[in-house]
């Protein structure tokens, strides 16, 4: 800790050599008694040590779900008796301390004390957790060292998944075994249709009951269960913010959750984070992907950025043949609109669910913006009508709706809608 003297030193300093020059002058005792305090108090500022405190800070866990509580611990400890030492540990807005996080305590020599804080996460993101602001004082409280001590501990805090009760299901799936039915038949356990056997056909795949009905051997053919290459998009150019209410933030949420679910499913999953800072994951499977992938969110972040950006600029096997992509914008930028009209053109099997901002822009009934905001609405409604025209679904996900809402309208209009 740094050494530092305070005013009360100062105002000691000059009672003190006031006092012992009026003596002087006046010959007199009295002022070198009343000064007598103030001398001894400076004395003792000047030959007082500083405190020697071991501080420990741990937290019982690194990573925790937006709302859970983490305890921090800290231990101290000190040789010699500390009349007041006082510590704050500082937090970033997303996380608070039931009662703060500043404590100011005695310490005795040999003795080991312990504070423990309870700390709320209110938001999702990575932070960083320390070092302490300490300062200890002497017995008079004249002189204060100060100074920063413990280690920084990282705390990944994942978002609050949606609640899902289906998923949207690709067009086309993968070579790869999993449990998606295949629109493809092959060998499976779904059923798909009857047909006369033919040289090759394996004896467990006859229909005994066909076959006594029809008078020649009928086998059985199946759906196969395979696996889906499942691309998240996640649009990072621009975002709407206002009272603490983000539609990034329910971007990340909602990715957090797609990601989950497909992978639940043994699908493979990967991450585009397309913005003005370019990420992503490539389509891998297993819980060490779902890991990566909300590690990744947890930084992801808006840049603004006038560079223009294309999926040319993405690796190959960032988004593989056959793939689905699930698109999560807000609508907000013109260089997102292009890439993905760009992936339709190149056939992927695209849906994009709009993370609307309009809850966070509502105007003034009598503000003179009501023109602006109603132009920028049929903006939007013209972008989406682009989409529909070849034959990207486009659903919007509004602030207080779940996320299985959209994602249920995207099933009904690919159940009714022509193949484009």
């Amino acid at each position: 800790m740094t050494g530092l003297t305070s005013s009360r030193l100062t105002v000691y300093a000059s009672l003190a050599a006031g006092g012992l020059v009026a003596g002087l002058a006046f010959g007199r005792v009295e002022p070198v008694a009343l000064a007598a305090p103030f001398l001894l108090a400076l004395l003792a500022a000047v030959v007082g040590r500083e405190p020697e405190v071991s501080v420990r800070l741990s937290l019982d866990r690194d990573r925790a779900l937006e709302g859970d509580e983490v305890q921090a611990t800290i231990e101290l400890s000190s040789p010699r008796t500390v009349e007041r030492f006082e510590l704050l540990l500082p937090l970033p807005p997303e996380l608070t301390a039931e009662g703060g996080t500043a404590r100011a305590l005695l310490l005795r020599a040999g003795r080991e004390r312990t504070v423990e804080l309870k700390l709320r996460c209110e938001r999702w993101g990575a932070f960083s957790i320390g070092p302490l602001l300490v300062r200890g004082r002497d017995l008079l409280g004249v002189r204060s060292w100060e100074g920063s001590a413990g280690d920084a501990h990282s705390l990944r805090v994942y978002p609050r998944e949606e609640t899902l009760r289906s998923l949207v299901a690709p067009l086309e799936t993968q070579v790869f075994a999993g449990n998606q039915v295949s629109r493809v038949r092959g060998e499976g356990i779904e059923f798909a249709d009857l047909r006369e056997w033919q040289p090759g056909d394996r004896i467990r795949r006859v229909n005994w009951r066909a076959t006594a009905l029809r008078g020649s051997l009928w086998v059985n053919e199946q759906y196969p269960e395979r696996n889906t290459d499942v691309v998240l998009f996640l649009d990072t150019f621009a975002e709407v913010r206002s009272e603490g209410r983000s539609t990034n933030d329910r971007a990340v949420r909602a990715a957090a959750t797609l990601a989950h679910g497909y992978l639940e499913r043994k699908d493979r999953v990967g991450l585009v984070g397309f913005g003005g800072f370019l990420s992503w994951l490539v389509p891998e499977s297993g819980a060490r992907q779902l890991y990566a992938i909300v590690d990744t969110l947890l930084a992801s972040d808006i840049v603004h950025s006038y560079a223009l950006r294309g999926v040319d600029v993405l690796p190959p096997r960032t988004l593989p043949p056959k793939a689905l992509v699930l698109a999560i914008t807000p609508l907000l930028d013109e260089r997102t609109a292009a890439a993905l009209l760009d992936l339709r053109a190149r056939g992927y099997d695209l849906i994009v669910v709009e993370v609307s901002p309009l809850e966070l822009l509502e105007p003034d009934p009598e503000s003179s913006t009501q023109l602006a905001h109603r132009l920028w609405r049929l903006s939007r409604e013209a972008l989406r009508w682009r989409y529909e025209q070849v034959g990207v679904p486009v659903v919007t996900w509004r602030e207080g709706v779940p996320l299985a809402a959209p994602l249920e309208e995207v099933n009904a209009f690919r159940h009714l809608a022509r193949p484009a």
